[in-house]
């Protein structure tokens, strides 16, 4: 398994005037992050307008930033949702791409019971790379 390096930045997603999402703009951002020293990106979570996107440009996305980034750094696709049979498959699309791991948040929610048995039937069949899951300690509640 790859390491994932000590200091990856969350980045933002850019837009063009009409609103759509800048692919070229995206792949330049990376790219200076890397050379400004981080060790990798966080593409598309909370900080990357994960809300406002669309699975199928968060996957370009992912793409585009992959394909200007190669193996010079780590990418980290954000491919959490507020369902988690549709997180799962947003995270075996970014496998395809080839990004290095995928985050989660707030994938844990309801009874505690009911948390355990969802997590453990839907995480087996998840992809093989690493998976950072976040969540509030209140989801627990």
């Amino acid at each position: 398994m790859k390491k994932l390096g000590r200091y990856l930045t969350a980045m933002v997603t850019p837009f063009t005037d009409g609103g759509e999402v800048d692919y070229e703009q995206a792949k330049k951002l990376a790219l200076a992050l890397l050379d400004s020293g981080s060790d990798g990106v966080v593409v598309a979570a909370t900080t990357g307008e994960a809300p406002t996107l669309s699975w199928e440009e968060e996957l370009q996305l992912f793409k585009e930033i992959k394909s200007a980034v190669g193996d010079n750094g780590t990418i980290v696709a954000y491919t959490g949702s507020n369902s988690t049979t549709e997180a799962v498959e947003a995270t075996r699309g970014a496998e395809k791409i080839g990004v290095d791991a995928c985050r989660w948040s707030r994938i844990i929610t309801g009874r505690r019971r009911r948390v355990f048995t969802s997590i453990s039937r839907l995480l087996l069949p998840v992809p093989v790379c690493p998976l950072l899951c976040i969540t509030s300690p209140r989801a627990w509640w």
